[in-house]
């Protein structure tokens, strides 16, 4: 009955050709899971999850990577990077624990610490007004927004007007701020939660930028990349490297009704429009701080794995610990977001999870995150000792299948128990 539902599911319009799952299965060094408190069939499980999503057609290509307590007890690839589209005439190029993806909104957490460390430092502050640091920003009503707004996504400059994302713009930094500077907030700053795709990251890497005078990609090589031997994790890539970054691919049904105009209002593309962006050389070389950070899955995971060690890894300490601390801290209750309508919890760059209701599974309530554009998903678990990175290609929207990429994190928190990885120096405790 199961091959049959799939086999239904794979011939609806815009899937990929889903391969036997153990075909297309590539793997990196994993510890054991029992040195971790896990038992194989925990990971297992976890792993059935993933090629259940595979075989729905939706993912043409998936990378996950899992660290407990440290370790990496999860680092595998599923699909193909290139070559498996709709269409595609293309002799498929199988993904592999090195393949590249691009974090998309989950860009917005890197950014965000790139802020959290100046303000540390007494460079900048969350409290301050935008305008302090980029006074044209406060035309049209805007001198009241300050760091913390955007970090929260209340700053009231949720919307991307039509043509705003044009890679003829994204190319001209200096013009994607003119624009934004040009702006009209839609609600006064702090009145109301509505998710900014684009504008926060642009205005905080803005600031950054006159801070410390030089370009966020810089400033995270040189302040996150270089001193932990991160090979990639950098905004966009360099033109040698685009063979090596997956896919974007358009699947699933197009978007209609309030889907259609949520995506319409927070990037000022249709679904269909924004796939040939994400795939555009210029964008993948680019800078776009809320969008374009490129990593492979076990990268990405490490980023997180930063974090669950408060700043510190590997003997390198890059955040204070208190840094942290405050960056993933509530500052808003659940609550109806009024651009993804869907609830969401912040922290100050990060979405939360919870117990009951969370992207992150049930059981969740101090996981903080990230969701990027469409079903990309990274997160740390402090109560878990987890750090996870869940990369893919497919680009769905709302599609029944959602409910079987969701059972992949509700099988990691059921899977993964809440006992701090059983250590009682755990600084989360």
């Amino acid at each position: 009955m199961r091959d049959l539902v799939y086999r239904t599911l794979q011939r609806l319009p815009n899937r990929v050709r889903p391969y036997a799952p153990e075909e297309v299965t590539t793997r990196a060094e994993e510890a054991d899971p029992v040195d971790v408190g896990l038992k194989p069939s925990d990971i297992d499980e976890i792993w059935r999850m993933v090629c259940s999503y595979y075989r729905t057609g939706l993912q043409p290509a998936m990378s996950m990577t899992i660290r407990r307590g440290g370790k990496v007890v999860l680092d595998r690839a599923i699909g193909h990077a290139h070559g498996n589209e709709p269409g595609s005439r293309e002799a498929p190029v199988l993904a592999t624990p090195d393949t590249l993806f691009n974090m998309f909104s989950a860009s917005k957490c890197v950014t965000s610490m790139l802020i959290h460390m100046y303000d540390d430092r007494g460079l900048v502050h969350l409290d301050d007004t935008v305008a302090e640091y980029i006074p044209e920003f406060a035309r049209n009503g805007k001198q009241h927004i300050t760091i913390r707004h955007l970090l929260t996504h209340r700053a009231g400059i949720p919307l991307t007007p039509p043509g705003h994302a044009s890679l003829d713009v994204i190319e001209d930094p200096a013009k994607v701020i003119s624009l934004i500077c040009d702006t009209e907030p839609i609600s006064l700053a702090g009145r109301k939660q509505a998710y900014h795709a684009l504008a926060g990251g642009f205005i905080m890497a803005e600031i950054l930028s006159r801070v410390s005078g030089m370009g966020v990609r810089d400033l995270l090589i040189n302040e996150l990349c270089v001193p932990l031997g991160f090979k990639n994790l950098r905004y966009g890539v360099s033109p040698d490297q685009l063979d090596q970054v997956a896919r974007e691919v358009f699947t699933g049904p197009a978007p209609r009704g309030p889907f259609k105009n949520a995506m319409l209002r927070s990037i000022g593309l249709e679904l269909q429009e924004a796939i040939p962006l994400a795939n555009d050389p210029r964008f993948l070389t680019g800078v776009v701080p809320s969008g374009n950070v490129i990593a492979s899955s076990n990268e990405v995971g490490r980023f997180f794995e930063l974090l669950l060690r408060q700043g510190t890894l590997d003997g390198v300490q890059i955040f204070a610990p208190r840094t942290v601390t405050r960056a993933v801290a509530e500052h808003r209750a659940f609550r109806l977001d009024g651009v993804i309508k869907l609830p969401v919890r912040y922290g100050l760059g990060f979405m939360l999870g919870g117990d009951t209701v969370s992207f992150y599974g049930p059981g969740t309530p101090r996981a903080f995150g990230h969701l990027g554009f469409t079903n990309v998903l990274a997160w740390a678990d402090p109560e878990r000792d987890i750090s996870v990175a869940f990369m893919n290609t497919g680009k769905p929207l709302i599609t029944p299948e959602l409910v079987i990429w969701m059972r992949i994190m509700w099988t990691i928190a059921a899977r993964i128990p809440r006992d701090y990885g059983g250590d009682p120096n755990n600084p989360w405790r």
